[in-house]
């Protein structure tokens, strides 16, 4: 096996197979950098496309006092603020907002939506063993979670950038401050105003553990209640403060009553067949949703439902509505009855 030295000569020689071996230890953690900072599955996917190019394009002027690790972050963080300052890259999803039924009235209506995506966990356990540097402040758990991604967004875009190369990855300030050409100063000053920003989530300690029996034993009633339409028997896994979203919708609905009565009249209103085939994304629990064809054996994908745990209760319901999703989840779009 060549060295880094070597597969670096060799690939700054114009040797492809020595710069695939060079970068390839880094391709999913890219991904999930720009995950993080985009909050799209499709779009990290493409930006982690543009940052290996112009790797491979800008291999001769790489520095090698620098890790070919932190070269590549420098390069798809710049290439990720790029595209946030790039309007057109986000999808307006005007589909995504219409409803078959009548919405009830949010508790809370945010300003703008959130394009957030889920991500699954398929692709969490292709990360490579990199610890976190001493400056990380979030457990690599916590740093995927749809409430962390979500509370991420709302921050400005080098904000973003600067508090997950640092609490996040854990790179010291001089380094982000390379990373983005700025002085320590400003990135200390953008670090101070994001983690002010980005309240912690106070629950995430008592979240199960994976395939932990206390989260298998909440999946399974959760699943049995949902297939049968049992409202009743879903608010009573709910917190008092629990709340469901649907990105890209700006809506959400919070509190138990207000997340029963959604239930009962848009998501369960009808009878009528619904299967829930699981799977997991930003390391939870999830779900693809399905519905029967009432004029075929057919049950039609409706999404996915990804839920957020605290101890034996539900805290949270995130239901994605884009179909689009499910092959990156190995899910099909249709089922037979």
């Amino acid at each position: 096996m060549r060295g880094a030295g070597e597969l670096l000569a060799s690939a700054r020689a114009g040797d492809g197979e020595a710069f695939r071996e060079l970068v390839e230890p880094y391709r999913r953690e890219l991904q999930v950098h720009c995950y993080r900072i985009l909050g799209s599955v499709q779009d990290a996917e493409d930006l982690l496309q543009e940052t290996l190019l112009a790797a491979w394009r800008g291999i001769g002027g790489y520095r090698e006092g620098a890790s070919v690790r932190t070269w590549l972050y420098r390069i798809a963080t710049n290439r990720c603020l790029n595209a946030l300052r790039d309007a057109e890259r986000r999808p307006h999803g005007d589909a995504a907002r219409r409803s078959e039924v009548p919405l009830p009235e949010p508790t809370h209506r945010r300003a703008e939506p959130s394009w957030l995506e889920p991500y699954p966990d398929v692709l969490l356990d292709g990360l490579a063993d990199h610890a976190p540097g001493p400056e990380a402040r979030y457990e690599a758990r916590e740093s995927v979670s749809l409430a962390f991604l979500a509370a991420l967004q709302r921050l400005p875009p080098r904000q973003r950038a600067v508090l997950v190369l640092r609490d996040v990855l854990g790179f010291r300030a001089a380094e982000v401050a390379d990373i983005l050409a700025a002085t320590e100063n400003a990135v200390t000053s953008a670090l101070k105003r994001a983690r002010a920003a980005l309240a912690p989530d106070p629950g995430w300690a008592g979240t199960p553990l994976p395939d932990s029996p206390e989260e298998r034993r909440v999946v399974a009633e959760f699943t049995r209640a949902f297939e049968a339409g049992d409202v009743a028997a879903i608010v009573a896994m709910l917190t008092g403060d629990a709340w469901l979203t649907m990105p890209p919708l700006p809506l959400e609905y919070r509190g138990a009553e207000a997340v029963g009565h959604f239930l009962a009249t848009v998501a369960l209103r009808e009878g009528g067949r619904r299967v829930l085939v699981p799977t997991r994304a930003n390391g939870q629990p999830a779900f693809g949703y399905y519905v029967r064809d009432p004029a075929s054996p057919i049950l039609h994908a409706h999404g996915l439902l990804v839920l957020t745990l605290t101890g034996a209760r539900i805290t949270a319901l995130t239901r994605f509505h884009d179909n689009s999703l499910l092959p990156a989840f190995g899910l099909p779009r249709s089922l037979r009855a």
